[in-house]
């Protein structure tokens, strides 16, 4: 595209910057606005849980880019600007300051936000919630030695911060509505292995019990359960989930249904929109169905083929969804998609007490996903197998002896 052409950014994330990169180097060499509704520079959100809070990274270690690679490479990077409306047939956006800037091509990368608890007591100093890099700098600070953390939801963000926390020393109790933590991705088997690494490190948890008041004079120093259980603390941590920022696009009358809905190649249902990232509800050729993921790789990964297709490149985005944790010693890779509803198998290949494995889950004996747990170098064959859409002997599946590229043959 000729450089009089403007191209913006909604959202700078990572992305919205991996998709400013991109357009550079694609030669791109029109007019590139990347639009953030925080001061900081474009950063990577995993070590908000993990390193940055463990302490065993520093902040100039989760951005991007270097501080100086914007202007380098003449992309006008905005913070605190966020986008509040677009006007699509005059292809022009508003900004929180009541600019207004025209665009020939507009990706919304928006992002998700932490879902609230709507209970008494939710605003209190000290309810802390972990999205951004200035809510980990304030749980940096609040959870040390000694300190009484109660963390709302036992999903990935809430077990990531309780090892943490853990690690450091805090007091740390897990309040979950399920029975075990992670079930409806993990499943019993799985989830009682992550309860009971948890438990193994001094971690309390309340499993069936609902959070029904937060207390304290100004700062919370209880937690109130549903069935009278009083939990003191010095510090909550809500993290039930996320939700798609969706509001752009719902303003702008774009397709919404549990995020943007976009075609393979990351276009919404007007021509010069795209999205990517967590509020992207893909139409994935490879699973045949629509897949919203909330994680890194999605982020690093439709970032630029959004920005291929703002080029007018053919681009078809067929990645699986895939991601990572960290808890003590244990160390994770997921990749795959399970079917909502489907009835899966789930075939062990090592060993479970010890934690070191890998787990397949199978439909029909076909690979769709598989995590592997203190296994390394495997993530290309498990992903290799689930693209391969063939039938796997679940008795090879399971045999260590038996080569994962032996199944491909």
């Amino acid at each position: 595209m000729s450089d009089n052409h403007t191209f913006v950014i909604a959202g700078a994330g990572l992305a919205g910057a991996k998709a400013a990169e991109t357009l550079r180097d694609e030669g791109f060499s029109g007019r590139v606005v990347l639009l953030g509704d925080e001061p900081e520079r474009p950063y990577e959100r995993p070590p908000l849980s993990k390193g940055l809070l463990l302490g065993t990274a520093g902040e100039d270690s989760v951005h991007v880019h270097d501080a100086g690679w914007y202007s380098a490479h003449d992309v006008e990077l905005r913070g605190e600007c966020p986008v509040t409306a677009v006007d699509r047939a005059g292809r022009r956006v508003r900004l929180s300051g009541g600019e207004e800037l025209a665009y020939d091509k507009l990706l919304l990368a928006t992002g998700a936000r932490p879902r609230e608890l709507p209970i008494p007591g939710a605003d209190l100093d000290g309810v802390l919630r972990l999205r951004t890099l200035a809510d980990a700098r304030r749980l940096a600070r609040t959870v040390v030695a000694g300190a009484r953390l109660v963390v709302i939801g036992a999903g990935w963000i809430g077990l990531e911060v309780a090892a943490a926390a853990r690690s450091r020393g805090a007091e740390v109790t897990v309040v979950e509505t399920a029975r075990l933590p992670l079930r409806p991705v993990l499943g019993d088997t799985l989830a009682r292995l992550f309860a009971g690494l948890h438990l193994d490190h001094g971690v309390v948890f309340h499993f069936g019990a609902r959070t029904t008041e937060l207390r304290g004079a100004g700062r919370v120093s209880q937690v109130v359960l549903e069935d009278g259980t009083v939990l003191d603390a010095d510090v909550v941590l809500i993290a039930v989930g996320a939700a798609p920022n969706t509001a752009l696009a719902e303003q702008a009358s774009l397709r919404v249904d549990n995020g943007i809905l976009v075609d393979s190649g990351l276009r919404t249902d007007d021509p010069d929109i795209f999205a990517a990232g967590d509020v992207a509800n893909i139409d994935h050729p490879l699973l045949g169905a629509r897949v919203r993921v909330e994680h890194w790789a999605n982020a690093l990964h439709t970032g630029p083929a959004a920005a291929r297709a703002m080029l007018g490149q053919p681009v078809s985005y067929d990645l699986l969804p895939y991601f990572f944790t960290d808890q003590y010693d244990l160390g994770m890779e997921y990749a795959g998609w399970v079917p909502p509803g489907a009835a899966t198998d789930l075939v062990i290949r090592g060993d479970l007490d010890r934690r070191e494995f890998i787990a397949f889950w199978t439909v029909r004996d076909r690979v769709v996903a598989g995590m592997n747990v203190n296994v390394w170098d495997v993530t290309d064959a498990i992903q290799d197998l689930i693209r391969s859409g063939r039938t796997v002997d679940p008795a090879r599946l399971r045999d260590p002896g038996v080569e994962l590229t032996e199944l491909l043959a």
